[in-house]
């Protein structure tokens, strides 16, 4: 299946959840308001979703005398890429990603904390995989599964503080534990749609970040240290885009390991050092 055919599946299916959940918590009025929603999100997540996600995350565009857009720059070259745009986020929390509708549209963002945590070698690693995900054109199906995914669980939320309208019309008065029960598992439905899309992918733009950077060493190394760096410093993230970094921003233990959207460490590690016939 074609990247273009499967992220216009993940829209129709994401938009029916959303038109589902509006109408378990606001009945008629909320299918209506949930539909306008719906086609807004779809337009607005194909042309703008890069920008959705880079805003949300307060990140700035660096230019060619910083350190992460020289290394991305001969990463990219290397690569066969068009030069993405570059983005630095404030958070001390290690961790990196990547957006946009298409090679030609990408851009790449990483934490001040992975550049203060990590020796170049390991940076380089990290870019090469973002990179990676823009060369095999993932990047559109991952910005779309969190743009849509984030609007499904703020109306979760939207359920309990604003009335959107009758649950039952002939009777009146919305249904409490619809609206409960929506705010649960409306998060839960987005993550598990994006289960579906993310693990094999990450192993995948492992294996060519490797390819990339020219060594599966400097990622490797750089996994496992985002990896203890994470418990340490969580980031303050949405969970609908935790599938976007190259390792899930969330210090998860219990439930959140259940729904955890990258493969374990370890895996990704033996997965890379394979690859020069190691472990």
């Amino acid at each position: 299946m074609s990247s273009t055919l499967k992220t216009a599946v993940l829209l129709a299916f994401l938009s029916g959840l959303l038109i589902v959940a509006g109408g378990a918590i606001g009945g008629r009025g909320g299918v209506i308001i949930a539909f306008v929603f719906a086609v807004l999100m779809n337009f607005g997540s194909y042309w703008f979703s890069d920008k959705i996600v880079l805003r949300m995350y307060r990140a700035d565009p660096v230019g060619p005398d910083h350190p992460l857009h020289r290394i991305t720059a001969r990463l990219a070259q290397k690569a066969g890429l068009p030069m993405p745009k570059v983005y630095l986020i404030p958070d001390m929390s290690p961790n990196a990603f990547a957006t946009g509708r298409n090679p030609q549209n990408a851009a790449v963002a990483a934490t001040e904390g992975l550049l203060r945590l990590l020796p170049e070698p390991e940076v380089e690693g990290v870019i090469a995989h973002e990179l990676a995900h823009v060369k095999h054109r993932d990047i559109l199906i991952s910005s779309v599964a969190a743009t849509i995914g984030a609007a499904i669980t703020m109306l979760g939320y939207m359920a309990y503080f604003i009335p959107i309208g009758s649950r039952d019309d002939d009777r009146g008065g919305s249904n409490p534990l619809v609206a409960l029960a929506m705010i649960l598992l409306a998060p839960m439905a987005a993550t598990i749609i994006q289960l579906a899309i993310s693990r094999q992918r990450e192993f995948g733009a492992d294996r060519g970040g490797a390819e990339i950077a020219g060594s599966p060493m400097g990622l490797a190394s750089a996994l496992r240290r985002i990896d203890a760096a994470v418990k340490q410093i969580p980031m303050d993230a949405n969970p609908a885009t935790a599938h976007m970094f190259i390792m899930s921003p969330f210090a998860g233990g219990g439930i959140s390991k259940l729904f955890s959207s990258h493969p374990p460490t370890e895996e990704r590690v033996k997965a890379l050092m394979a690859l020069r016939g190691i472990g």
